[in-house]
C-alpha cells in the first residue's frame, strides 16, 4: 500500500520464478493485514490465507460457510500491503469458479488453491468429509484456468481424498488434476 513497490504482476512472475528453482517456500498464514506486514518484514517467501483461519476469524466453523465476497476482500487487504505473493484457500471455488478466478486475480493475489470436496466441505483436518468426482474436479480445474488472465496466475489443485479413497486412488486424482493444467 504506501510503501509496497511491487504491482500484482510483478509478485506472479516473482512468484513464478521462485517455483523453478525448486526450493522450499515459506508461507506463513495471515488473517488480516498487519500479519502480512510482519510476515515480510521477517523475511518470509509469500503470504498465505487459510480458509480455515480466515471461517474461524469471521467466527465460522470451517465448513463452507464463508463466501466469494468475506474471502476476497480479505485477501485483497492482504496481499494490497506486501510485496510478497499472497496465495488464498479458495475451498472448493465458491458457486462460480470463473467469478472466483477473475475476482481474485483482479484483486492482486498471486495464487488460489481449490480442494476437491463437495460444496457444504469440512476442513482438510476433520473426519467424514465428501469428495466431487474426480472428472468434477477436473472441469473445475479447466474452468478456472480458461477464466485466468495472468499466465502467472497458479491455480493449485488440492485433495482430500487419502483418508476417504486412500492414498493410491488420492494420487491418481492428483495426477488428472496436473494433466487439468493444475500449477
Amino acid at each position: 500500500m504506501h510503501f509496497v513497490k511491487k504491482n500484482p504482476n510483478e509478485k506472479r512472475l516473482d512468484f513464478s520464478n521462485k517455483l523453478k528453482t525448486n526450493t522450499i517456500i515459506r508461507a506463513p498464514g495471515a488473517y488480516n493485514p498487519l500479519t502480512a506486514k510482519v510476515i515480510e518484514e521477517i523475511g518470509y517467501d509469500a503470504v498465505y490465507v487459510s480458509g480455515g483461519v480466515m471461517a474461524n476469524d469471521l467466527g465460522f466453523p470451517d465448513i463452507g460457510l464463508t463466501t466469494l465476497e468475506d474471502v476476497s476482500t480479505r485477501s485483497y487487504l492482504i496481499s494490497r500491503v506486501t510485496n510478497l505473493p499472497t496465495i488464498v484457500d479458495i475451498d472448493t471455488g465458491f458457486k462460480s469458479c470463473e467469478k472466483t478466478i477473475q475476482t481474485f486475480e483482479e484483486f492482486g493475489v498471486t495464487a488460489v488453491h481449490l480442494e476437491d470436496q463437495v460444496a457444504q466441505k469440512r476442513c482438510g483436518h476433520l473426519d467424514n468429509k465428501e469428495l466431487i468426482s474426480t472428472n468434477e474436479m477436473v472441469n473445475k480445474i479447466k474452468e478456472c484456468i480458461k477464466a485466468k488472465k495472468d499466465e502467472n496466475f497458479k491455480i493449485i489443485a488440492r485433495s482430500d481424498a487419502k483418508n476417504v479413497e486412500g492414498l493410491d486412488k488420492m494420487i491418481d486424482r492428483c495426477k488428472a488434476y496436473i494433466d487439468a493444467g493444475a500449477d
